[in-house]
């Protein structure tokens, strides 16, 4: 008897891969994370503790053939979620590197920038994941 469970696919494996990495950071280091957190929430710690477990979720549940669909669908609403957190990393990346400009804090600013329009694929692979 052959399984009809595929393989998880290449991108949805480094896609679990980072979940994993940021997940653990997230938990271990939150300070990291708290200043991306969008002015106007509400204990940025809370949020970056519990966006850390559900990537740690995420992943795992990836890796799981029966839970992979409800998990990369999962993956993909936290991928949306954690977007505007991206978007306050990017905008005090500019801010600090128009205030005292230095050759590394623009390039972190130019990074920041270009990484916006890579969560996109991100989102697609999660999304695909369980497929």
């Amino acid at each position: 008897m052959t399984s009809s469970v595929q393989p998880l696919r290449t991108g949805a494996r480094g896609l679990v891969a980072a979940f994993l990495v940021s997940g653990t950071v997230h938990l271990v280091r939150p300070e990291v994370f708290e200043p991306i957190v969008p002015r106007g929430l509400p204990e940025p710690r809370g949020l970056v503790v519990w966006s850390g477990v559900a990537e740690l979720v995420c992943a795992t549940g990836m890796l799981v053939p029966r839970t992979r669909r409800a998990a990369g669908a999962a993956g993909a609403a936290l991928l949306v979620g954690v977007f505007p957190a991206n978007v306050q990393m990017a905008v005090s990346a500019v801010r600090a590197a128009r205030r005292r400009p230095t050759p590394r804090r623009w390039a972190v600013a130019v990074l920041t920038l270009a990484r916006l329009p890579l969560q996109w694929p991100l989102v697609v692979w999660s999304a695909r994941a369980g497929r």
